[in-house]
């Protein structure tokens, strides 16, 4: 088979991914506060040092007993006293008293079970009488009951979310050890882009590339720094230079095709680089490339290479990009492709093609439909795409084939 895309030599995606899986090298770790950590990677596990409850107390607001039996209807009780949450008090409750208590408050001693309020009637300022069948213990959170002093809490490799934070905050933990964020730097190659509708006017184009990656990053709770560069060896030779010993990641934009003015993949190669691939076996992004540089230190700075048009780089992105920093962060997995059935036929190609598709639920069966205008110089359809799909290579597909997707945002 001949055309574009069916040059000989070309890996395939599931190949790339691999090489990223197997070449890439985890970073070192910080201690961050809990309240910092949010989206890192636990490099630890994390063990509980307290009971949760810290003590017995009680679940509702209402009145703590003391009986040994479970209490009829109309039984009464002596009022002898209140506890808040979080007040010290040493009341000791015998036979046939009780005292309003408030949620989370401590369990005084001798109490044995806690009357929520809607069931209790006060006669005065020291006699209630409870209104229906109450069960000893009822209502009462003993100590330990979530949490035991010792138990595992967190998995190292684990993603801190919102409410992982709060878990952990509820067990008193305050620090937690997490790989470190890579520093990335994006650099945007080409003399074409246009900062003025004059610079359109005289042949120009605006950048969506620069936007659509620190876009990406910010979703993902991750600041970088953008530089754009010339189309000269000489510039992008001294970018390059200059950032591979401050950054632990150099994403491009272009120039690593084989064009007159593609320096990326030439330059990186001078400059120390080694190349782990290059052209993938795939539409849209063929072109890219992926080395790293050992440093005098031992550490490694990666240079990942994205074609030019942008739905290359939006490609890139969600598939290589999304993969790269979770290795850096002690994530060797390849990406969560989930599973769907396509609504319409599609028709072969050369290489494996990344579609920008709509996923919805028809009879609780997960279905996608392909967008119009896929060209890689487009990006419209993206206002209502909500997942790429994975067409594979030299194969047509039919209506009711299942196919692998990315969900994006």
């Amino acid at each position: 088979m001949s055309g574009c895309g069916a040059e000989h030599d070309l890996i395939t995606v599931d190949q790339a991914l691999e090489l990223i899986l197997q070449h890439t090298q985890v970073l070192a770790t910080e201690r961050l506060k809990l309240n910092q950590a949010l989206n890192r990677y636990l490099a630890e596990d994390i063990y509980s040092g307290i009971n949760l409850p810290l003590f017995s107390q009680s679940a509702v607001d209402g009145y703590a007993l003391c009986t040994q039996s479970a209490i009829e209807p109309e039984s009464e009780f002596q009022l002898i006293g209140e506890i808040r949450a979080g007040q010290q008090d040493e009341i000791e409750l015998q036979a046939g008293q009780a005292v309003r208590i408030f949620t989370g408050a401590k369990i005084p001693l001798g109490a044995t079970t806690v009357a929520r309020q809607e069931i209790v009637q006060v006669i005065d300022s020291s006699r209630i009488k409870i209104t229906e069948q109450l069960k000893v213990h009822a209502d009462i959170r003993d100590v330990g009951e979530e949490i035991s002093a010792g138990q595992l809490l967190a998995n190292k490799g684990q993603q801190l979310s919102v409410g992982a934070i709060a878990s952990l905050s509820m067990a008193g933990i305050n620090t937690v050890e997490v790989l470190q964020y890579p520093k990335v730097a994006v650099v945007i190659t080409g003399d074409e882009v246009a900062e003025s509708i004059e610079d359109f006017v005289a042949g120009k184009i605006f950048d969506a590339n620069g936007p659509l990656i620190e876009a990406w990053f910010q979703q993902v709770g991750q600041q970088v720094e953008i530089f754009h560069v010339a189309d000269t060896e000489a510039a992008v030779r001294n970018l390059i230079q200059e950032l591979s010993a401050s950054h632990d990641l150099i994403l491009t934009t272009g120039g690593v095709s084989v064009g007159d003015y593609d320096f990326i993949r030439p330059v990186a190669l001078e400059s120390g680089f080694e190349q782990i691939f290059w052209k993938v076996k795939q539409k849209p992004g063929k072109p890219i490339f992926f080395a790293y540089l050992q440093r005098n230190d031992k550490s490694d700075c990666y240079l990942l290479g994205l074609p030019g048009n942008p739905a290359a780089v939006y490609v890139g992105m969600q598939v290589y990009t999304s993969t790269l920093l979770n290795v850096l962060q002690g994530q060797k997995n390849q990406p969560s492709w989930f599973n769907a059935v396509l609504s319409h036929d599609l028709k072969m190609d050369a290489r494996e093609r990344f579609l920008r598709m709509y996923a919805s639920f028809d009879d609780s069966v997960l279905t996608v439909k392909s967008l119009s205008r896929q060209q890689s110089h487009m990006l419209s359809n993206l206002m209502q795409a909500n997942c790429l799909v994975r067409v594979p290579a030299e194969r047509s597909l039919s209506q009711g084939d299942m196919v692998q997707g990315l969900f994006i945002q």
